[in-house]
């Protein structure tokens, strides 16, 4: 039984408040493909690799975090973009993204997910303005760890075990309090130490945040881009496979060292 694009598309906008931010780029449908669907594809970034392994797999609407098109639009067909829209449109492949609502929500999210992957407490707050919404969360654990624990928590549940990539261990040898923003957030650094938190985790670091955080006397960790980011698709997913029960919905991922 297949399903109406728009009626998942309208449930996604919807349920991830779309309408709610000022982002980068587009929000929801950004590429429209066949009217109906019976099989969706989620993933992190709407790469090649990620568009090809969707249409092997027979997708009809492709969801992701990071979509095609940004800041003005898509100024030249040409190259990678090229490859990508002929990719879609020739085989009548949806493609929907959300950027900043797939990093909020509260139940999907990707700041949602990190924090359960650490294992965090569920009493969490909001910090660190991105465009009018409030996009970090802080939360602690039960009891307070050791710096080197607390990072030995980040390996296990965000690295597959292995070390993050970047640690600046410059906060206190005792970690009560953790911020987190997943993705290229280290700017919300400074917000991170003013609500209180011994230990900052992002993505992806600009390259003032090493010596901020020495300033800040903060322990700044990145986990990479990608990892930090695959909470949202993979929760989105599970949603749509709840509320359509008769789609086929897919995590597909491409893993991305950055």
């Amino acid at each position: 039984m297949t399903v109406h694009l728009r009626d998942v598309v309208s449930f996604l906008d919807t349920t991830l408040e779309a309408d709610r931010f000022k982002d980068w780029g587009p929000n929801g449908l950004q590429i429209e493909g066949a009217p109906e669907i019976d099989t969706v594809v989620t993933g992190v970034s709407a790469n090649l690799a990620l568009l090809e392994r969707a249409v092997e797999l027979g997708a009809d609407l492709v969801v992701v975090h990071h979509g095609l098109i940004w800041g003005g639009g898509i100024e030249r067909i040409t190259g990678p973009t090229r490859q990508r829209l002929k990719l879609l449109l020739a085989n009548d492949v949806s493609l929907a993204a959300y950027h900043l609502p797939l990093d909020k929500h509260a139940r999907l999210g990707n700041n949602t997910g990190l924090a359960d992957a650490l294992g965090l407490g569920l009493a969490r707050d909001s910090f660190g303005d991105v465009r009018g919404v409030a996009l970090g969360l802080s939360g602690a654990w039960s009891a307070p760890v050791t710096r080197d624990e607390a990072i030995g928590r980040i390996a296990a549940g965000v690295c597959a075990g292995q070390p993050p990539r970047f640690v600046f261990p410059y906060g206190p040898e005792v970690v009560r309090k953790v911020g987190l923003c997943s993705g290229a957030a280290s700017d919300l650094l400074e917000a991170a130490a003013g609500a209180g938190c011994d230990l900052f985790l992002t993505g992806e670091l600009a390259e003032r945040a090493g010596d901020l955080a020495r300033e800040l006397q903060i322990t700044l960790v990145a986990a990479g881009h990608y990892a930090t980011e695959v909470f949202g698709a993979r929760r989105v997913a599970d949603e749509l496979r709840q509320r359509f029960p008769s789609l086929t919905v897919q995590f597909v991922p491409v893993p991305n060292p950055i």
